[in-house]
């Protein structure tokens, strides 16, 4: 039995590395995108929300409150979250991202 020789770092080629951007768009054809757009520029979009939750009995509850204006806050337990609901509450009466649509209609 014949010993094969040490393969050296010199011997191996340079193998070229695919790189892939995250969220990348796919294309099909040329300049036709596939799959729909994640950012719909018409129809019904959420543009403020208020998630409250907790992961079950004797959790500590959790709130998130966001905006599409740039608003984005967290608040842990029951007073926290029901402050954070009042302000969001408020917010949504003053964000003029918010307020737009309702004076259009």
């Amino acid at each position: 039995m014949e010993c094969q020789p040490a393969i050296t770092r010199q011997d191996v080629a340079e193998q070229p590395v695919a790189l892939r951007a995250v969220g990348a768009r796919k294309v099909v054809a040329e300049g036709v995108p596939s799959g729909s757009d994640p950012h719909p520029a018409d129809g019904p979009r959420v543009l403020a929300m208020l998630r409250i939750g907790a992961a079950g009995r004797n959790a500590l509850p959790t709130a998130h409150s966001w905006c599409s204006c740039g608003r984005d806050f967290k608040a842990f337990g029951h007073q926290q979250i029901a402050r954070l609901a009042d302000d969001h509450t408020r917010h949504r009466d003053q964000c003029p991202l918010l307020t737009r649509g309702k004076e259009a209609a």
